[in-house]
């Protein structure tokens, strides 16, 4: 986590105040638990509740001796409470507290990305609208292909980050469990119904099977989740720095007042922001191989995915925070530009309508081969002279042995290509 990279609600998430409050309601529910179980007096778990506090730099002081942060913690817990802080932690392990806690924490940092993702959400469905009409040319191989419309490039996007959406409420309800089942996770020291109780006051779910450690393929599966929304960020990133470069000119990131391009040379606007967001992209993506590498412990413990955790953790829920809040600004400020969309739709002269005469010259009676070969012919000398497609074709005898002139303009109809476009809208924006 750096701050040029940061929102205050999500690191608040992952500082040390919230982890050590966390782990301190972790124990205190499941004191209430021991006791309602006559575990422990009633009156022990009444004075863990009052007393119980904690002091992070006395914890950071303790842990220097301890090499054991939840031991720290623990003790500082007791210089607090008093005698009675006898009974907290009474059967359980060290695990129960680190992953439980770590299970909160990727809940309130999901939250978080779920309204971030809404906020994306939002700002193309209100761009795709806008330009739902307007028309384009679509792209494939980096090369001029078919019209489409600009209003749908984003309505494809809108969709992913619906589906992405979607796996983040799973993602979310996978990783909301909790465990509280002792060492080796065998409940031998600790009843279950404390496990039960305390995820029941945290909305989590108790682990099935928890060995001493919560199952890592849940977070394997929850930081892959993170690193695909990352790459639908990029994707859509990386479209806008296309269509940003000068050769295109379509649309470009808000250039503010005073804002400044190239140090050296003053004329540039550069799409800074989305290339930073193909940056922030990889970052998280970074995670997700250590997270299913974290899935492999050794028997039923080891803390080979701590320290992974400890920073992927954080950092991937950060990361992705500031990327989805940034994003969703560039979309809802993006510059379009129409009249480049227009000049762009015409540079090759027609050659986006090729498909449409292919077809129709088939349908006259000429094989797909000898078709193909014709339309090619002629596509050549717009590709090679400068020509113009449609008069092109209006001189190449073979063509009009097969159709009429007035059929042949027809083809050249940008309508053909957005009669759709409204059935396509009805699936993609179903609200």
């Amino acid at each position: 986590m750096i701050p040029r990279y940061s929102r205050p609600e999500m690191t608040a998430i992952w500082a040390a105040e919230n982890k050590f409050r966390i782990w301190f309601e972790i124990e205190a529910h499941a004191s209430d638990a021991q006791a309602a179980l006559g575990v422990i007096p009633k009156e022990a778990a009444k004075a863990i509740w009052e007393r119980g506090a904690f002091q992070i730099e006395r914890i950071d002081e303790i842990e220097k001796e301890t090499k054991h942060d939840v031991i720290a913690f623990l003790t500082n817990l007791a210089e607090n409470i008093g005698d009675e802080a006898r009974f907290v932690h009474q059967g359980m392990t060290s695990s129960d507290v680190l992953d439980t806690c770590f299970s909160i924490q990727l809940a309130q940092a999901s939250d978080i990305l779920l309204a971030d993702i809404n906020l994306v959400l939002e700002s193309l469905k209100k761009r795709a609208y806008e330009f739902k009409y307007t028309p384009s040319v679509g792209r494939s191989h980096g090369i001029h292909a078919e019209p489409t419309t600009l209003g749908l490039k984003l309505a494809g996007h809108y969709a992913e980050f619906a589906r992405n959406r979607e796996r983040l409420l799973q993602a979310r309800a996978e990783i909301s469990t909790c465990a509280i089942s002792g060492a080796v996770g065998t409940f031998a020291s600790i009843d279950p119904a404390v496990e039960k109780y305390v995820a029941e006051k945290f909305k989590l779910s108790p682990e099935p099977v928890s060995t001493q450690v919560i199952p890592r393929d849940r977070h394997a599966m929850f930081f892959s989740v993170l690193g695909v929304i990352a790459s639908s960020v990029e994707r859509l990133a990386v479209e806008i720095r296309h269509l940003q470069r000068t050769e295109v000119g379509e649309a470009e990131e808000l250039f503010s007042a005073g804002q400044k391009g190239s140090s050296a040379m003053p004329h540039k606007r550069n799409p800074v922001l989305t290339e930073n967001l193909t940056g922030l992209a990889r970052m998280v993506r970074s995670a997700v191989i250590p997270a299913m590498e974290n899935v492999v412990l050794w028997h039923e413990r080891d803390i080979s995915h701590s320290s992974v955790e400890r920073m992927i953790g954080p950092d991937t829920t950060v990361t992705l925070n500031f990327a989805l809040n940034r994003l969703a600004g560039v979309v809802e400020n993006l510059v379009v530009s129409p009249e480049s969309l227009e000049k762009n739709l015409n540079q090759l002269g027609g050659l986006i309508f090729s498909q449409r005469v292919l077809i129709a010259l088939t349908q006259a009676g000429l094989s797909r081969e000898v078709s193909y070969d014709i339309v090619q012919r002629n596509a050549l000398k717009v590709w090679e002279e400068g020509a113009d497609f449609l008069m092109e074709l209006k001189h190449d005898p073979q063509v009009m042995d097969y159709m009429k002139e007035d059929e042949l303009v027809k083809l050249f109809d940008i309508g053909y290509h957005t009669k759709n476009v409204d059935i396509i809208f009805k699936r993609v924006f179903v609200s």
